[in-house]
């Protein structure tokens, strides 16, 4: 794996979720309850909210997982599994950048 490549990987996909998080931020603002809109839109709206807000921290904790990558891509044991020391294949590490453990490790 070459680092210089997977960190350009990294940045875009910081950048993009930075992006989505953005996007999905005006959506999860609370719903005034004096708000013109009939019963059923506004449980459709609070329902909506609740989507939204899920979406968000799952958002979130990628982003963090992904800057923690970003964070110790020149250590020695970057892209090792930390059970087996295995190298994780970099699909997985950019899927799942909150995970330290390979595929066979992880379902253990």
């Amino acid at each position: 794996m070459n680092k210089e490549d997977f960190k350009l990987k990294l940045l875009d996909l910081i950048q993009k979720t930075e992006e989505e998080i953005a996007q999905l931020s005006d959506s999860v603002q609370p719903i005034s309850p004096d708000n013109a809109i009939g019963r059923i839109s506004r449980m459709d709206a609070i329902n909506n909210k609740s989507v939204n807000e899920l979406a968000m921290r799952n958002l979130q904790q990628k982003l963090e997982g992904l800057q923690i990558l970003l964070k110790n891509l020149y250590n020695d044991d970057f892209g090792k599994c930390a059970k087996c020391k295995a190298d994780i294949p970099e699909q997985r590490m950019l899927l799942a950048p909150y995970s330290r453990f390979c595929v066979k490790c992880a379902k253990k």
